[in-house]
């Protein structure tokens, strides 16, 4: 007898993650992504994606397998204009049909940030209102959302799962997790896809102009994400603010 789904999926977040991560463990990102958005103990999902150095890869995926899934674009009016000229770029290219511009209200930064330099001095909070805020309102009404997340990424995220839980709010997906830099770079290469110009001048990863700098050869490749501080993360990635990694928080301190 089908489950009836109509309220949303039955059951606590993380006993749906336990139930998704035994269901695919052994499955591929395709895979993942085909089967699991259908699965009703995942629910509603969007994409979340930055278009930034590696997102095209994400975003040419889910429009093969699951295009009216809706993708959601955090403006966070910090960006490189390279930033906004791709992700222009890739919705027609990709031809994404429910691509949503998320930006923060501007009373909210007028009040928060009225002269443009939060960043500066506090870039938790700056995240907080451009980014994290507005995403989170965005996301009401999904019982789950799609990263980018990898395991390469950096230590916070070594233990990344194709499924977690966010707290006891969502799930979190992560087709990539298992992926490399030689996957995405061949996945690129095999179907053609456009780049983001900055990759080409030292950018291999990119959020807000003011807070990203060039990588040298042999650094962390997130070496330019807010240089010079201990910070790692915008804090999209937070709960309770604390990185998720393998569908824990820890106190440990990238999309």
């Amino acid at each position: 007898m089908p489950r009836d789904t109509s309220h949303g999926p039955l059951g606590s977040v993380a006993e749906r993650v336990a139930a998704l991560n035994a269901r695919y463990r052994h499955h591929g990102a395709t895979a993942v992504l085909e089967h699991a958005l259908k699965d009703p103990d995942l629910g509603r999902v969007a994409l979340v994606s930055s278009f930034g150095a590696e997102s095209v890869v994400l975003l040419h995926l889910v429009s093969v397998i699951a295009p009216e899934t809706p993708v959601l674009f955090v403006d966070t009016r910090m960006l490189f204009q390279e930033t906004l000229d791709y992700q222009r770029e890739l919705a027609e290219k990709l031809a994404l049909c429910d691509l949503r511009t998320i930006r923060a209200h501007p009373k909210k930064v007028e009040f928060e940030d009225p002269d443009g330099t939060l960043h500066q001095f506090n870039t938790d909070a700056c995240c907080a209102v451009r980014k994290v805020e507005p995403l989170e309102r965005a996301l009401q009404g999904f019982d789950g959302w799609i990263t980018g997340r990898k395991r390469f990424q950096g230590a916070t995220r070594q233990e990344v799962d194709f499924f977690e839980a966010e707290g006891e709010t969502r799930i979190k997906v992560n087709p990539l997790a298992h992926w490399g830099r030689e996957d995405l770079e061949e996945y690129m290469v095999n179907n053609r896809l456009p780049r983001h110009p900055l990759v080409a001048k030292g950018y291999p990863s990119i959020g807000c102009a003011p807070c990203t700098s060039p990588v040298a050869p042999g650094e962390d490749p997130r070496a330019g994400r807010w240089r010079g501080s201990q910070k790692t993360e915008c804090g999209i990635h937070f709960i309770n603010g604390k990185p998720v990694r393998g569908g824990q928080t820890t106190t440990e301190s990238a999309v």
